[in-house]
């Protein structure tokens, strides 16, 4: 277990080097830059301040700079915020998409596998049909559809939920921003729970089980619920990076200081460093739980540990 652990964790350095060189070329590449303004600056200030931030140099000796920078820790100081570093930035923001995040994960899990299961037990009942027709709406309708209807609904009709903001140990503020996260990976997890669980209770080992006399709900949660979990595991690792990160959607409509707006705002301010560190972070965290759902695979399925 250990051997296939550290194959997959080497093979993931690469692709996040990979994914540092590409963003930060492209991030070059984009029109504009970090001071363009609708008042140009003086010559003299605007060179003092390429200066400073080591814009005034070569490409190729910027990006060198950049990676001995990250890999000495240091994600550079944000060119919109003065006085901030990057790590700074990240660290007030992350707390807050974090989280968001975990409740929205575990509303997901919760919610999506009980609809899952429960569509599984009798496939093309009324039930069924009912519940994956609803996850199809949960797929299909994006979150800035999903967003301002839960404000309209529960804000500003009911008046029973803020309709946005973020006060500190308010758990009111979270309750909206989750199910608006939460409500696309619930219609995931419930149809990929359902598809791979029918798949398993058609195995022979369980429909002799059945057979046998075996009541359904062992026979789901101590047998077929195991290897009907694998697609939704895979399925779990980028989507819980997203979702520990924040949607940007959801926290520009709700008004929530997470990671989602810092990247945002560091786009359309072309905050070169900011927009890196957020990219940066993102990558690791879907190679990190990539590596959690590899290694999941491996426990639930040990013939994968040999690949």
């Amino acid at each position: 277990m250990l051997a296939f652990a550290l194959r997959r964790l080497f093979a993931a350095l690469p692709t996040l080097f990979v994914l540092l060189t590409l963003a930060f070329f492209m991030m070059r590449a984009a029109p504009g830059g970090p001071f363009d303004s609708e008042r140009s600056l003086p010559p003299q200030i605007e060179a003092a301040l390429r200066s400073e931030y080591q814009l005034d140099a070569p490409l190729w000796r910027q990006y060198l700079n950049y990676v001995e920078a990250v890999l000495h820790g240091d994600l550079g100081p944000s060119f919109q915020y003065e006085g901030y570093r990057v790590s700074e930035l990240i660290a007030a923001g992350l707390p807050v998409s974090l989280a968001l995040g975990v409740c929205a994960l575990l509303l997901a899990l919760l919610v999506g596998g009980a609809i899952g299961v429960l569509a599984a037990r009798r496939p093309g009942s009324v039930l069924d049909h009912l519940l994956m027709n609803l996850a199809l709406l949960g797929v299909s309708v994006p979150n800035y559809v999903v967003a301002p209807l839960l404000i309209l609904l529960f804000a500003i009709v009911l008046g029973c939920l803020p309709a946005g903001g973020w006060r500190h140990r308010d758990y009111a503020d979270m309750v909206l921003p989750v199910v608006a996260l939460a409500l696309p990976q619930i219609a995931y997890i419930a149809r990929l729970l359902r598809a791979s669980l029918i798949d398993a209770l058609a195995m022979p080992y369980l429909r002799t089980a059945r057979a046998k006399g075996l009541p359904e709900h062992l026979l789901i949660f101590r047998h077929a619920l195991r290897p009907a979990l694998l697609p939704v595991i895979s399925h779990l690792g980028p989507a819980t990076a997203g979702l520990m990160t924040g949607s940007v959607v959801v926290e520009q409509i709700f008004g929530i200081p997470g990671l989602g707006r810092y990247f945002v705002q560091a786009a359309l301010n072309r905050d070169y460093t900011l927009v890196l560190g957020v990219v940066l972070l993102y990558g690791a965290l879907i190679l990190a739980f990539n590596f959690v759902v590899d290694l999941l695979y491996g426990a639930l399925d040990p013939r994968l540990r040999r690949t």
